[in-house]
């Protein structure tokens, strides 16, 4: 990757960084592009070099966001299978590497919850495209565990995997917003526990 790569790369990030920050505490019609650059720190016509428009922006943020959640699902899935661990134990660290990611980008995450309850917004095919590429992290290892039978075939796999990635969003916001006091672990053993409990079981 050459030095001008790097630099509109990390100018993108710089602009995704402030953006997202500023849409979370104001709203996305409130928020403008003079905003943006001031918060990333550029001039604004930084912004329309790399974006088209506002628009434009916030819908490569979501792509930018849910790509950097979808792989972490995955490696973190991967990394179980190397050590030759279940399926099970792979979704519970997607459990984990959600929350961890979620704990470092909290502001996205709002965000993303948020947009995903809104149906008049020009993002919106975009939204369910990036949503799915998460989701369809987690069908994978949900497939793979029928197949090994360590899940029952019976299963619904798209509305569990839903469920699933669902239940790390809002549990994980509602940690942040009004149990701050607990730890990452304390939440990723009460979700596990959920998993094992209400997911995991062998087929009867």
């Amino acid at each position: 990757m050459d030095s001008s790569t790097t630099r509109r790369d990390a100018t993108r990030r710089k602009l995704f960084e402030a953006a997202v920050t500023l849409i979370a505490e104001q709203g996305f019609s409130s928020t403008t592009v003079d905003e943006i650059a001031e918060r990333a720190g550029v001039a604004k016509g930084t912004v329309y070099y790399n974006f088209a428009s506002k628009n434009v922006l916030f819908e490569e943020l979501l792509r930018h966001g849910i790509e950097l959640l979808a792989t972490s699902l995955q490696v973190a899935a991967e990394d179980v299978a190397d050590r030759g661990g279940s399926r099970i134990d792979a979704l519970d660290a997607m459990i984990r590497a959600g929350l961890d990611f979620i704990s470092r980008y909290p502001a996205l995450t709002q965000l993303y919850v948020a947009e995903l309850w809104r149906t008049n917004r020009a993002w919106q095919s975009t939204l369910m495209v990036v949503r799915q590429r998460a989701i369809t992290v987690v069908e994978d290892v949900l497939r793979e565990a029928v197949a090994n039978e360590e899940l029952s075939e019976e299963i619904d796999i798209p509305l569990t995997a839903s469920a699933l990635f669902g239940m790390v969003l809002v549990a994980a916001l509602d940690w942040q917003s009004y149990q701050p006091d607990r730890s990452i672990d304390e939440v990723h053993a009460a979700l596990s526990r959920l998993l094992q409990g209400r997911v995991g079981g062998p087929p009867s």
